[in-house]
């Protein structure tokens, strides 16, 4: 492979390759501690290179280290003209299409929710990454509740190539349900969103990075500056007549119990999760439901199949142009007032009903491993009453999504569905937010939203649902 070195006055050498740079210390010189060490960097972990007069300055991200910065004067006859190489790192470095250097940013920063260091974050983290990028970015700090939901209605969707969101899960859901009122809504919900975790589940993230780089601020931000536009489905939520709109999911029952019903344990990030579901166990609730679905699937190993062939896409096709043409109007809905011979119906009592469209719902738990970010469905799982050996037993392989292949596990993906809860009392949470306990109707919107994202899909690992079932599971 081709290798273009610049030698520093320092005596350093930065090399480029065609995938990474390397970062070499002077050599012949055993007493002298380096400024830098020995790096080599992939080229999408560089940010930014130029020179000015005779100094060079690059900024790229290092695994455990961060941000750094390199600048120094080039060494006269120390290789290639430096501003030259520069220019040549940086057309390197955004080479994928959609990628381009100093992207604009409106960055919306959630200083109250989850642990509340979203604040300390965004100053010490995110901001000194974006600086550094050159790109140019208005922060701005949410106020009250239902703040991010005035910024996405009066976005200038001209005027930013990504919002970057600071928090928890409920911002992407405040924003999106005020683009939805936006004079323009399907541009406004063409704008990227990129998501850096400070919340306490931090699900979005998850789907976008993994479980490996899903809590990581420094990924999630170079996410933002280096992914690329991956469109993604929406769902409108009816309730009483009215329309809302939900991106990540939809649960009642236990699910809803220990997400709504430990608000007050915040503190404890995820964990409180766990907390909530080892209650659940004790009590071993069910609930009585009466559910309508338009199933587009209800075949499991079709939808395992169906994963894998869409996984193997090349990665071209995975993206969209943020500035193609649409229609200003939100799309229709379709399947409100259908109620065809072709819909499922079940009237029994559940544990839980789980519906939604990303992968991971916590770092702890894959709740639709068959999900897929844009094929014009959303996820829906019924789970059924078991004993509460089998409750403890589906720890085992959460995070990995095993549940998906439990036969008390309904699984189902849908067009739309609608469901009627029978008990008096009880908590409905969308995208994590407290709704009014009733009656409502979901339905997909395909590729309506917008994510930024480095892989083109989920990144879930060692998914369940690309293997066979296990041969020996619980109920």
């Amino acid at each position: 492979m081709e290798e273009f070195p610049l030698q520093l006055s320092s005596g350093a050498t930065l090399v480029r390759s065609g995938t990474h740079l390397d970062v070499r210390p002077p050599t012949g010189k055993p007493n002298t501690k380096p400024k830098h060490p020995a790096w080599k960097v992939p080229l999408k972990r560089v940010l930014w290179a130029s020179v000015a007069g005779e100094s060079l300055e690059v900024a790229l991200v290092v695994d455990k280290k961060g941000l750094v910065k390199i600048d120094g004067k080039v060494k006269e006859g120390g290789g290639a003209d430096a501003g030259k190489w520069a220019e040549e790192l940086m057309t390197a470095a955004y080479a994928e299409p959609g990628a381009k250097p100093q992207r604009r940013f409106l960055v919306i920063v959630n200083p109250h929710g989850g642990p509340g260091k979203a604040a300390a974050i965004y100053k010490k983290k995110v901001e000194p990454i974006l600086s550094a990028a050159r790109c140019t970015y208005k922060a701005i700090f949410t106020e009250y509740y239902q703040h991010a939901v005035k910024i996405g209605e009066e976005l200038a969707v001209d005027d930013y190539d990504c919002i970057i969101s600071i928090s928890g899960d409920g911002i992407v859901h405040e924003l999106y349900n005020g683009m939805a009122k936006h004079e323009t809504p399907r541009k406004a919900f063409r704008v990227p969103i990129a998501p850096i975790p400070a919340g306490s589940g931090n699900g979005l993230s998850l789907n976008l990075l993994g479980l490996k780089e899903g809590n990581n601020v420094v990924a999630a931000t170079l996410n933002a500056i280096k992914g690329r536009p991956m469109a993604v489905d929406v769902c409108s939520i009816v309730q009483d007549g009215k329309r809302t709109f939900s991106y990540m999911s939809q649960c009642l029952g236990l699910m809803a119990d220990l997400d709504l019903g430990t608000e007050h344990l915040r503190i404890l990030g995820s964990n409180r999760f766990v907390y909530g579901y080892l209650r659940g166990v004790v009590t071993r609730k069910s609930y009585p439901y009466q559910i309508s679905i338009k199933a587009m699937e209800s075949d499991k190993q079709k939808m395992s199949d169906a994963l894998r062939a869409d996984l193997e896409r090349p990665l071209e096709t995975r993206f969209i142009d943020p500035n193609e043409s649409l229609p200003d109007e939100l799309p229709p809905l379709r399947y409100a007032d259908d109620d065809a011979s072709d819909w499922i119906k079940l009237d029994e009592s559940f544990n839980f009903l789980y519906g939604g469209k990303c992968a991971y719902v916590s770092r702890d738990l894959m709740q639709f491993p068959a999900g897929m970010p844009n094929d014009g469905a959303v996820e829906l799982t019924l789970q059924r009453s078991v004993s509460r050996g089998d409750m403890l037993s589906a720890f085992d392989g959460a995070e990995n999504g095993i549940g998906f292949w439990r036969k008390s596990n309904l699984y189902y993906k849908a067009y739309a569905y609608r469901c009627k809860p029978l008990q008096k009392k009880g908590f409905l949470s969308i995208d994590g937010e407290k709704y009014p306990f009733g009656e409502f109707h979901v339905e997909c919107h395909q590729g309506l939203g917008t994510m930024m994202s480095c892989y083109g899909h989920y990144a879930t690992e060692d998914n369940a649902a690309l293997k066979p079932p296990p041969a020996k599971l619980p109920n």
